[in-house]
């Protein structure tokens, strides 16, 4: 059905609609045209379906009513706005995607929890990942450096380097992860702070 047809298929059910809502509350339509201002002709139309319905006459309808418009209307429920990440779980590594698109940017809620088995063995792949540490603490081993980050720390780096992270003592570590393709890298803009 094309988009054409979905509009008339919508203004369509409008009248009916409108009838159903007024027979409801018992109101009469010299009720609902005083209530208005609208003509009971023209309402009786409305109701018919032949008048097309506008803002001009729906408005006060709903208003009389204490109804929403896209009740009026019959608009769809907009659907549930949570994200429902589903996890990936790796070991002793769970990642949460934040972003589904393909290709650029993609961000992780990672918790890694403490492993005796946990592999500390540096790797490399393309990319470029920036973390910033939410609750916990990570030690990041990059190339010759060994750090441990906090919450509020952030670090980036070149993928290309060799890199381990996990936790740095005996309890989780929860951060924000955000890995680009090569070449694709985050700008943070941050005012200097005043001395």
């Amino acid at each position: 059905m094309d988009d054409d047809a979905r509009l008339e298929e919508v203004l369509n059910e409008v009248g009916p609609r409108l009838r159903k809502i007024r027979q409801e509350r018992g109101a009469t339509l010299s009720a609902l045209s005083e209530a208005t201002g609208i003509s009971v002709s023209t309402l009786s139309r409305l109701e018919a379906g032949r008048r097309r319905p506008s803002l001009e006459l729906l408005l006060p309808i709903a208003r009389a009513h204490q109804v929403p418009l896209d009740e009026l209307v019959g608009a769809p429920q907009v659907g549930d706005p949570r994200v429902r990440a589903k996890p990936i779980v790796r070991g002793n590594r769970t990642m949460l995607p934040l972003t589904r698109q393909p290709g650029g940017l993609h961000a992780y809620k990672v918790i890694i929890q403490p492993s005796a088995d946990d592999d500390c063995e540096q790797r490399t792949h393309e990319g470029y990942e920036w973390l910033y540490v939410l609750a916990g603490r990570l030690r990041l081993r990059l190339g010759e450096h060994d750090v441990v980050l906090g919450p509020g720390e952030a670090a980036e780096f070149d993928t290309h380097v060799p890199h381990w992270f996990g936790p740095a003592a005996d309890a989780p570590v929860e951060f924000l992860s955000l890995f680009g393709p090569q070449g694709e890298r985050m700008h943070v803009r941050a005012r200097p702070k005043a001395h």
